[in-house]
């Protein structure tokens, strides 16, 4: 038995007004969605568990039945392991955004989604400044990058907000603070708001942002952890080989962790740019020597964190007839292959963030008995014969490992 599945990073929504009451994806013209719907049977994947960050690597590995109990180690440092960051055992990894400061709101996680070039060059600007020994800036994708610093004087007990879930919040709202009674606590709040503090004071200077008028207002770091130490995907599912296909650094890091083999396709951008049709094709070549595929796509959660309705529904459209329809075209007359397709969070375009309502997953299959459900969303996978599912259930439905009562 080989797998895909297909993740729509952040489709799930609401019902919305002007939408006639449907949610984006209920409106949305997704045929090859619904065909997996139909022909497979549906649920509600429980991705965002309480007591874990709303955030995608959280929900991603959830997705890939990891014990986040005992393997969560942050965002910041899945991310660095993706960008080839040796962190070593004192070394405390952030992820850090470039963000947009208006009227000291934080405006826009992204920076107005910078190019990669120019978030490159501001990145190394900052290293450049406020760079040293215990302090080190790498670039990442656009407006997503790394911040490590290292000592024993440094630790990842801090409350760090998330600045795509605090758009429109004044800064005095989001201070840096300790989790923990301690020194290293206290000092690690403390150089965090001093670096977003400086970094501001810089980027209002900076040449390049003054000549390009650059959206970038500041740094903001945030989510830290320290190196990871994940079990093998092959060693969770009788020793089934896995690739990951995506365009971020966060999925690629988790795939890293996890022994996957990384595949990364030429014009992938995480955003409605991105080369769909390189994606389907590699999702499908890398199934010829591999038996799980894991096909993940941005664009769908960036168009909800900017509270464009109209670019979600072409996002969710295009992800239907560029992704799914041609891998499931390609690979038709292929026996013993199965599929899962759910998102890995609902974000909700009037609130542009995550939220922890579970989210719709249906899973087709030669071992799957359909049930009545017959189109893809967030409503009919409710009546869908898989219930709620959680942890490692997904995918073991999926390989057929397990047998969910249906």
């Amino acid at each position: 038995m080989k797998s895909i599945v297909f993740l729509a990073d952040g489709m799930a929504d609401e019902p919305l007004p002007e939408l006639n009451g449907k949610t984006p994806l209920e409106y949305a013209n997704t045929p090859n969605m619904d065909f997996i719907a139909r022909n497979g049977a549906n649920g509600l994947f429980v991705s965002l568990p309480e007591g874990f960050p709303t955030s995608s690597d959280v929900a991603n590995m959830s997705v890939l039945g990891y014990d986040l109990a005992q393997y969560y180690p942050g965002r910041g440092p899945i991310e660095a392991v993706s960008q080839g960051i040796e962190l070593k055992p004192d070394d405390i990894a952030f992820r850090c955004n470039l963000i947009t400061i208006k009227d000291d709101i934080l405006t826009d996680y992204s920076a107005g989604h910078i190019d990669n070039s120019d978030s490159t060059e501001l990145i190394n600007f900052i290293q450049q400044k406020l760079g040293n020994e215990k302090v080190t800036f790498y670039p990442g994708v656009s407006y997503r990058n790394i911040l490590v610093l290292s000592g024993n004087e440094f630790c990842p007990n801090v409350e760090c907000a998330k600045p795509d879930s605090c758009q429109g919040m004044k800064l005095f709202e989001l201070p840096y603070k300790p989790l923990a009674n301690s020194k290293e606590a206290a000092n690690t709040a403390s150089i965090l708001t001093e670096l977003v503090s400086e970094s501001r004071r810089l980027f209002a200077e900076n040449e390049l942002i003054k000549k390009k008028n650059l959206a970038v207002s500041a740094i903001w770091p945030h989510s830290p952890g320290r190196k990871p130490a994940f079990p093998k995907f092959s060693n969770l599912y009788s020793g089934k080989k896995g690739a990951i296909i995506s365009a971020v650094d966060v999925i690629f890091g988790i795939g890293i962790c996890a022994g996957m083999d990384i595949i990364k396709v030429p014009g992938a951008t995480g955003f409605i740019d991105t080369n769909y049709e390189g994606k389907a094709d590699a999702a499908v070549k890398a199934l010829e020597d591999h038996d799980f595929v894991y096909l993940h796509v941005e664009a769908i959660d960036e168009c909800s964190h900017m509270g464009r309705l109209d670019l979600k529904l072409k996002a969710i459209e295009e992800f239907d007839s560029r992704i799914v329809g041609p891998v499931l075209n390609k690979l038709q007359n292929v026996k013993d292959i199965s599929y899962a397709l759910l998102p890995d969070h609902p974000v909700p375009v009037k609130l542009r963030k995550h939220t922890r309502t579970p989210v719709p997953a249906a899973v087709m299959g030669p071992h799957i008995k359909p049930d009545s459900i017959t189109f893809y969303s967030e409503n009919e996978a409710s009546r869908g014969a898989l219930g709620f599912i959680k942890d490692e259930e997904l995918m073991k439905i999926l390989m057929n490992l397990i047998k969910k009562p249906i």
